[in-house]
């Protein structure tokens, strides 16, 4: 289990990279309250998956539109599946792993 940091850093409906163990990992905060975390890097071309825009069920690449769901990591538009983390909350504190 990896402690990130406080759930005030990341504003409802936005998401934050994070460099964990050699890999930068997106944690998305969604607007009903609830936390998911995926790879960071788009697997199409690179693109910074915490600056995409979300909703409750996926994440919008901000270069290219690929859309993935948030909870699986699969592919909404036929790109690669993500990796997806879990994560969860303890107090204010977003902890990543088991």
């Amino acid at each position: 289990m990896t402690a990130l940091g406080s759930i005030h850093d990341i504003p409802l409906g936005e998401g934050r990279t994070y460099a964990v163990d050699g890999r930068m990992v997106a944690v998305f905060r969604l607007r009903d309250g609830s936390l998911r975390a995926t790879q960071a890097v788009c697997p199409h071309k690179g693109g910074p998956l915490a600056d995409g825009q979300i909703d409750l069920r996926q994440v919008l690449c901000p270069m290219h539109l690929n859309a993935w769901d948030l909870t699986t990591g699969c592919s909404l538009s036929g790109q690669q599946d993500l990796t997806t983390y879990p994560v969860r909350l303890d107090d204010d504190q977003i902890l990543l792993g088991e």
